[in-house]
């Protein structure tokens, strides 16, 4: 027998199932020691598909690095672990990690807040409910970074960017993972019509014309709420980082 499965038949033999957890999230976070700088690694240790499955640490690294060692207010929408309440989190325990003095909070479809610890707040409620959204930024207060690794369902996505960005304080960054989803049907996608206004990504780069607005020279052209208060917008393979701020010279 391995020391690993010795010393899992030691954890069920003299521990309870919420005692086993909380010793193996401490183990975890000794794990993470020495690794506060390192977004991959400890998405490796904490065991989130920002690494692996996918390729996203290192965008994250990037841009989040301003905000490391600021009390920020950080929103991600979802969990993970699908309906079972006491599984995921894994990528909410990492940020809480890598913000030593941040606020981490997460809104899932299912009920997760067995998953809540100190810095960590979990919502329950429907991330395409606006009336939700907003209570929940009033709950919070000003967000500076807001992740959506929610449903992947277009019409969900959108919802969430057209209710929270205006709410995201100016310098903050809003981030859509996963938008492969964009061309799937199972998602509202579609992969035919590559302008299809349902698309994430349909919507994304008619954002990139308002990063311009003042060049635009047609009468009819009038600049919304997004042209005016996004300052840049960074594409990766199926993520995207959006600034928030006044988009002036």
């Amino acid at each position: 027998m391995s020391l690993k499965t010795c010393f899992k038949k030691y954890l069920s033999d003299h521990f309870n199932p919420a005692q086993r957890k909380k010793i193996q999230r401490f183990l975890v976070n000794c794990r993470a020691l020495g690794h506060g700088h390192d977004l991959t690694k400890l998405a490796q240790i904490f065991g989130t598909d920002k690494w692996g499955e996918h390729h996203y640490t290192p965008h994250y690294q990037n841009h989040f690095n301003r905000f490391k060692n600021k009390p920020i207010k950080l929103l991600e929408i979802g969990v993970g672990g699908d309906e079972t309440p006491n599984v995921g989190g894994n990528s909410l325990r990492m940020w809480k990690k890598y913000f030593p003095h941040g606020q981490i909070f997460s809104l899932d479809i299912y009920d997760k807040s067995a998953l809540s610890e100190k810095r960590i707040t979990i919502f329950q409620g429907d991330q395409n409910d606006p009336a939700l959204l907003k209570k929940i930024y009033q709950t919070i207060g000003e967000l500076n970074l807001i992740i959506d690794d929610g449903s992947h369902v277009n019409e969900h996505r959108l919802t969430s960017f057209q209710t929270l960005f205006p709410l995201l304080k100016d310098g903050g960054i809003y981030i859509m993972e996963d938008l492969q989803t964009s061309y799937w049907p199972k998602f509202n996608g579609d992969s035919e019509n590559l302008n299809n206004p349902a698309n994430t990504t349909t919507f994304l780069k008619q954002l990139t014309d308002g990063l311009n607005y003042r060049e635009i020279d047609s009468p009819n052209y009038t600049p919304d709420y997004f042209a005016q208060n996004i300052t840049s917008i960074h594409f990766y393979h199926n993520l995207v980082f959006i600034y928030k701020g006044k988009n002036i010279d």
